[in-house]
């Protein structure tokens, strides 16, 4: 067979003809994209990279409504748009559905203590393995809700959203107790996925796993930690070349004293003149007892001795900055369209930012219509996830899985596993990083393991379960309509010398037209 599994074409970058979105366009139609996706394989294209991957619900609705319409749908996404029944069910079942975080992270730490005064080495084994499993349940409830979601939510762009807006604000899972607080710091994240910049910043600096993560529970007067400080400008925000300095760093770090984690259910003792500064919310806590009140500088610009409206005044300053425009702008592109993203292409989306105050929905409409995005359709190579998440969806359609294990270890074997960075930056969005050749034959294993219907995706995750075997019909209409007039000759070639439906079924998986989006 002549079928080249490790065949990958990178994504050239086009001059565009575009011109700048205006902040009011949101709502208006998405000029030139109508004429640029008229046959169903366009279609397909456009729906593979808005989505998580095309199956044939997306593909219909394009077609029913329109490229215009479905793009402004997924840009503003209807708030009670439901999952299906049997996913919500699934979800509500989870422990992390009927624990409010703060109650469980109290549980957990009550469950860690009572392991102090124990002496006892078997025994103490014993109950730090349990404490282990339990910090691990609602990890693994969050990243299974996760994949639930990105395979059948209807609101398919912000769940995209969300995992990037995630691996941009990454936390380290296995960082101190961060485990339970996972699935409400997505939450958190996704309430914002598409709107403003500085409204999704906020909810980042002030959730308990980002200032556990980055240490800025441990930052007080007269004993300062510039983790939080140093990579809210260099990852966050302004970018490794944003023109601060390393005094801005100290200075930030400075302005961020006092923001941190309170487990217990007791108000810390604060002298009375500083009560009344004192916030709480859930976890998060300000503490003005620890917190810097002397004055300080950033940017070149004061700020105002205030408390905990500092970070508020930082974090409006940060989110404005031009260099914050770019630095987003940037990745956006990356993440949409792949390497090779243009100066030109960034400098308009930052323009759609700074003229619009943020609103990520303008940058991405603004992104949508350009001739780069167009000319990248196809071609930008899929992530783990994103390959992981399409072959499923395009697989088994609107059949609930019953068990998202498999795609976790999948995600685990290829280097990508959901909130697995150690590091703070996130994982890279680039193809470089996911062409291997270990990669790519790990992507033929999940292709036959789906590809035949022996995954275990319909196996219940619980002991003593049998599995429940599920042949995915790839060679459906989906696939005569769109799919096969997109397929490269050598894939075509390829799928002709399949010998069993299965065989097809991995061909198909594993071709490079496939790993493509």
């Amino acid at each position: 067979m002549g079928f080249v599994l490790a065949t990958v074409e990178k994504p050239m970058a086009f001059p565009s003809r575009s011109h700048m979105v205006p902040v009011a366009a949101l709502g208006m139609l998405v000029a030139g994209i109508a004429q640029a996706a008229e046959t169903p394989v366009q279609r397909l294209q456009l729906g593979n990279r808005i989505s998580w991957g095309i199956d044939s619900r997306t593909l219909q609705r394009v077609s029913t409504v329109g490229v215009d319409r479905y793009l402004d749908e997924q840009l503003r996404p209807d708030p009670a748009a439901p999952l299906p029944p049997a996913i919500q069910a699934q979800i509500d079942a989870m422990q992390i559905s009927r624990t409010p975080m703060p109650q469980l992270v109290r549980q957990l730490e009550a469950q860690r203590k009572a392991m102090d005064p124990i002496h006892d080495e078997q025994q103490k084994k014993a109950l730090q393995d349990a404490y282990q499993k339990a910090l691990n349940a609602p990890m693994r409830e969050a990243a299974t809700r996760s994949l639930l979601r990105d395979l059948y939510s209807p609101k398919q762009l912000q769940e995209q959203m969300t995992w990037f807006w995630m691996n941009h604000f990454s936390v380290f899972s296995y960082k101190a107790n961060i485990r339970p607080m996972l699935a409400d710091y997505e939450d958190a994240v996704r309430a914002h996925a598409l709107g403003r910049f500085r409204d999704l910043l906020g909810a980042v600096a002030h959730h308990p796993a980002m200032l556990r993560d980055l240490d800025n529970d441990q930052n007080a007067a007269g004993h300062i930690n510039e983790n939080y400080a140093r990579e809210l400008m260099e990852l966050h925000t302004l970018g490794v070349n944003g023109g601060y300095s390393q005094k801005d760093v100290q200075e930030v770090a400075r302005v961020l004293t006092g923001l941190g984690v309170n487990q217990g259910d007791a108000m810390p003792k604060i002298k009375p003149a500083l009560q009344a500064q004192y916030r709480r919310a859930g976890l998060f806590e300000f503490n003005p007892g620890r917190h810097d009140y002397g004055p300080k500088v950033v940017l070149g610009a004061p700020i105002r001795s205030s408390g905990l409206a500092e970070t508020d005044e930082v974090l409006d300053r940060l989110a404005r900055q031009p260099a914050t425009a770019h630095f987003i702008s940037r990745k956006l592109a990356i993440y949409f369209i792949g390497d090779g993203v243009s100066d030109a292409l960034v400098e308009r989306l930052a323009q759609a930012y700074l003229h619009s105050d943020g609103q990520i929905a303008v940058v991405l409409k603004q992104l949508f219509r350009s001739d780069e995005f167009h000319a990248s359709l196809g071609r930008d190579f899929k992530d783990p996830i994103h390959y992981v998440v399409s072959a499923v969806r395009l697989a088994y359609e609107d059949k609930p899985i019953l068990n998202a294990g498999p795609m976790l270890g999948w995600l685990g074997r290829m280097g990508e596993p959901l909130y697995g960075r150690q590091t703070p930056d996130g994982y890279p969005l680039g193809q470089a990083a996911w062409v291997s050749s270990g990669q790519m034959n790990t992507r033929f294993e999940i292709a036959k393991a789906i590809g035949s219907g022996s995954a275990g995706l319909f196996k219940l995750d619980q002991p003593n379960a049998t599995d429940a075997p599920a042949f995915p019909q790839l060679q459906n209409a989906l696939y005569y309509q769109a799919w096969q007039p997109a397929l490269s000759a050598p894939t075509r070639d390829a799928l002709t010398q399949a010998r069993s439906p299965q065989e097809w079924n991995t061909y198909f998986l594993a071709s490079p037209d496939f790993m493509n989006r």
